[in-house]
């Protein structure tokens, strides 16, 4: 059953204090005449410290965009502003310090089996230098039992539920107090309460430290949690809403 969005007003302009600013985006898959257009002309811009949830049907583009603005994929055509460093035609250097600055949750966890929660959540420190290294068992421990897994430190994944795994992968993608969070079905495999803690935590993160969230779902729940809602189909953006309350301010 498709989930209902809460009561929204259009944005019609691109906000002032963006986190990412994306125009004119296209994206293809394959060679020759197996090639086709993923994403077409995509115009949109992320305010910092909001919470956006991406709505869509399976592939609508919704994994594309997100890789894309992720640094996860090279720009074709257009251009993605993040954090203000441009993309489009960015070496893979300039990428990876890029992706220094972002957190990613997906689906699935991607533990590594052979280390502990609080071992798999410490490699979301490691690659943030020394100094970021230097207090990362406090660090770790405080995310983790902030997310119910106060006994579970020393765990293997191995010992872990589906729900517990994921926690621990938020855990790691938090820990390193991203400035973006990518989040790919971040609550599919956790329970109600998990769930709403997860995106709780992210909602306090933007408050508190400016954490802007795009996240892609179908969790009905996270609707009423969501500063703005974009709804994409074949590759376009069809919808983009912002609570009444929480109207984004436009350019002038």
């Amino acid at each position: 059953m498709e989930a209902s969005v809460p009561t929204l007003v259009s944005v019609a302009a691109p906000i002032a204090d963006a986190a990412i600013v994306i125009e004119g985006l296209n994206h293809w898959f394959g060679e020759g005449e197996a090639r086709k257009q993923a994403l077409f002309d995509i115009d949109l811009a992320l305010e910092r410290g909001r919470l956006t949830v991406l709505l869509g049907a399976s592939g609508s583009g919704k994994t594309t965009l997100l890789t894309l603005i992720g640094c996860l994929r090279q720009v074709q055509d257009g251009g993605i502003r993040l954090l203000g460093q441009e993309l489009a035609g960015a070496d893979e250097v300039t990428l990876v310090a890029c992706r220094r600055r972002l957190g990613f949750i997906f689906q699935a966890h991607n533990l590594h089996d052979s280390l502990t929660a609080m071992q798999n959540v410490r490699m979301g420190l490691e690659v943030h230098g020394r100094a970021a290294m230097s207090n990362w068992s406090e660090a770790c421990a405080h995310l983790l039992a902030s997310l119910g897994l106060r006994e579970r430190l020393d765990y293997l994944p191995a010992n872990l539920s589906g729900g517990q795994k994921q926690r621990v992968a938020v855990a790691r993608a938090l820990v390193g107090n991203p400035e973006v969070v990518f989040a790919d079905e971040p609550t599919a495999a956790l329970d109600s309460d998990s769930g709403l803690q997860v995106v709780e935590m992210l909602k306090r993160l933007g408050k508190e430290r400016g954490t802007t969230t795009l996240m892609v779902t179908h969790d009905p729940r996270i609707l009423d949690l969501a500063d703005r809602i974009l709804t994409m189909e074949d590759g376009r953006i069809i919808g983009d809403h912002a609570r009444p309350d929480r109207a984004l301010p436009t350019l002038r």
